[in-house]
């Protein structure tokens, strides 16, 4: 019973200690100025594909209009 209390005493400081060792490395920064910092945020955003342009078939849709009435026009006009 004494050694499962001490396994359990000896995880509970392990783990202690990797927590404490993570929020240590929380404070450092990997980035040297804010430009660096939001290179990288807009490079990994880009990659995740938040930037890409909006594929909207309305452009294609207005093409098609405009030179079915330009035709009709011309047609009409002969």
């Amino acid at each position: 019973m004494d050694t499962i209390r001490r396994q359990n005493a000896h995880a509970a400081l392990v783990s202690l200690e990797a927590a404490a060792a993570s929020a240590r490395s929380g404070f450092a920064c990997m980035f040297s100025s804010s430009d660096e910092f939001e290179t990288a945020l807009i490079t990994e955003r880009r990659a995740q594909g938040h930037y890409a342009p909006p594929r909207s078939p309305w452009p294609l849709v207005m093409f098609i209009g405009c030179a079915l009435m330009v035709a009709g026009a011309v047609l009409l006009l002969n």
